[in-house]
């Protein structure tokens, strides 16, 4: 099921960064990253309470706190920049870029996480480097 989740996200991903860039034509892209916020802030909190989800508030500890305010305050910069870098750039250039975030992630979650890197993750995670910069230069 996963699988079905991840792929869904990878689609609205791509529709996000077309949206996006038709969106922000002449406008100031910080602007277009509050009213972006706002409607996913309606969207994500609609959804909790019409799942039932807003008691389980109640039962966050201070590490769930602490990591959900700094993963809120990594997205909300990488909106902001992923917005700028789409306004002056092209999205066939931008996304792949943004993407090796995978890369990236794949890197911290064996420093930070203890997760262990295979050769299969490593050589993967290479070649999305590798993808990445195939497509930028």
């Amino acid at each position: 099921m996963w699988w079905t989740y991840a792929l869904l996200s990878a689609v609205f991903a791509a529709l996000t960064a077309i949206f996006a860039k038709i969106g922000i034509k002449g406008v100031d892209s910080d602007l277009a990253t509050a009213v972006r916020t706002v409607v996913i802030l309606t969207l994500a909190w609609s959804i909790a309470f019409f799942k039932g989800s807003i008691p389980g508030l109640a039962n966050l500890t201070k590490t769930n706190w602490t990591f959900l305010v700094l993963s809120g305050c990594a997205t909300g910069l990488s909106w902001i920049f992923y917005f700028k870098a789409l306004q002056v750039g092209k999205v066939s250039q931008v996304a792949p870029v943004d993407k090796a975030s995978v890369a990236i992630a794949i890197f911290l979650s064996v420093v930070f996480l203890g997760e262990p890197l295979s050769l299969k993750t490593a050589s993967g995670a290479g070649l999305i480097i590798l993808g990445t910069l195939v497509l930028v230069l």
